[in-house]
């Protein structure tokens, strides 16, 4: 694993733009696994700001997201489809059939993660998958105890999940319990990761991750086991680290 510690946001944001533009012009057709959720919206910006300074062009990307959670329409102002549209999609030129999350109000969702792994398998497999690492080191929706072997499901969300995600709605009442995510195994195939963080509330998420044993109580942990992963840590979540990766 490559560690890269930076001194704030924007650069980690920049830092992480550069690497998927440089792999986004090397291939006609490009393949970004995107996350939602704070981390990735330094990133998110200085795409947009490549794209609209005529630097970097959408028009070859497909794109899949992470997860969605079960039961809220793509409309809702909570949903990771809104959330991703109102912060990258809108803004890139890219079409809108290109980019695909989750449906939360699939009839059938159970057939909607065995479809979206096919669409993933279909289009030649996610060349980048860009992540966030939850306070407990959840990576997508992948809480403590998912299985390394995971393909995308239906998953349901723990105490503390709820708990951070509930500052987004009028109510703790109000958070979906359950999300479509896509699985660590599903993650552990994209050809590159890029794990963005920032806080010190993910300090320790950020330390087990990096230097404790591979287990399925910390899944971010099973990073370690793939073959591309650069992580880029504002100092604020390097707190904890003991060894001087990328110092």
């Amino acid at each position: 694993m490559r560690v890269v510690i930076v001194p704030d946001q924007q650069e980690m944001g920049r830092r992480a733009a550069a690497m998927i533009a440089e792999q986004m012009r090397a291939h006609a057709h490009f393949v970004l696994g995107l996350a939602t959720g704070s981390s990735p919206l330094p990133l998110y910006r200085e795409l947009i700001r490549m794209n609209q300074a005529n630097e970097l062009d959408f028009s070859g990307v497909i794109t899949f997201n992470l997860d969605e959670y079960v039961g809220l329409p793509p409309t809702h102002e909570q949903s990771y489809r809104r959330f991703m549209d109102e912060n990258l999609f809108n803004h890139i030129g890219i079409a809108k059939g290109f980019t695909h999350v989750p449906n939360g109000v699939a009839k059938n969702v159970n057939e909607e993660c065995a479809a979206y792994e096919r669409m993933i398998k279909d289009v030649g497999g996610i060349k980048c998958q860009v992540l966030g690492i939850g306070r407990n080191s959840h990576i997508g929706f992948n809480e403590p105890g998912s299985s390394l072997a995971s393909r995308t499901r239906v998953v349901s969300l723990t105490r503390a999940t709820i708990q951070d995600n509930s500052r987004f709605f009028a109510r703790i009442e109000d958070v979906p319990t359950q999300a479509i995510s896509m699985g660590i195994g599903t993650i552990l195939d994209a050809e590159r990761i890029i794990m963005l963080t920032y806080g010190e509330n993910k300090a320790d998420a950020v330390a087990r991750s990096l230097e404790g044993p591979i287990t399925t109580s910390v899944p971010a942990s099973v990073l370690q086991l793939h073959p591309d992963v650069t992580w880029i840590i504002v100092e604020d979540a390097a707190g904890k680290l003991k060894l001087e990766w990328g110092r």
